[in-house]
């Protein structure tokens, strides 16, 4: 079982006013995480960086 399946299988058991404050938990959890976008572009610009310094890298492991 996955964690997404025991999370709604959890869910179903929370009682009715007790599923606002855990949509509430929910979304400030979300609000911490950097966007998929701003994460795949801080990738990309690493990677872009590891390719322009290769050379630089190799000589230094092979010194």
């Amino acid at each position: 079982m996955t964690a997404k399946d025991q999370l709604i299988q959890e869910l179903d058991q929370v009682p009715e006013p007790m599923l606002k404050e855990v949509l509430e938990f929910v979304l400030a959890l979300k609000a911490k995480q950097p966007a998929k976008s701003e994460k795949s572009d801080i990738w990309n610009a690493y990677l872009a960086s590891k390719k322009e310094r290769e050379e630089v890298y190799r000589r230094l492991a092979n010194s």
